[in-house]
């Protein structure tokens, strides 16, 4: 069977890309999967991990995107999804509807989720809280 897609084939090895900063969230660190080069903006997929402490976690946002899900890695991430609280431990995989507001507010030292995002150049749009966010684990 022929491949009449316009997609190219990627492959990554963890040692291809390096954690960086200046993603989308300073207090983290983004690995680059290859995978936006590749599908030619259809979908991004990086690895994103802990680099700070949470201290006012990502605001209240949603984004423009068509399809999102995050895969925990290691450790756990505590999210408001609109009014509520979800605990995401590592193995759990969350599909993030269209549009859903959240706010990532708490998360463990060794937190590490893999991130799948389509399209690749997505908006984040700040929104009006929905609802109070507990503090932040000490």
């Amino acid at each position: 069977m022929l491949d009449r897609t316009s997609t190219l084939f990627s492959h990554v090895k963890g040692t291809d890309t390096p954690w960086v900063s200046g993603g989308l969230r300073d207090f983290f660190l983004y690995r680059d999967l290859g995978i936006a080069a590749a599908t030619h903006g259809k979908v991004i997929t990086h690895l994103v991990k802990a680099n700070l402490p949470p201290e006012e976690g990502t605001g209240w946002h949603r984004h423009e995107a068509d399809f999102q899900i995050v895969i925990m890695i290691k450790g756990w991430a505590k999210f408001m999804y609109e009014d509520r609280v979800t605990l995401v431990e590592a193995g759990d995989c969350v599909h993030q509807r269209p549009g859903i507001r959240h706010y990532l507010f708490d998360y463990s030292p060794d937190m590490e989720y893999l991130e799948i995002v389509s399209p690749a150049d997505f908006k984040t749009v700040d929104v009006e809280p929905v609802c109070e966010i507990p503090k932040p684990t000490p």
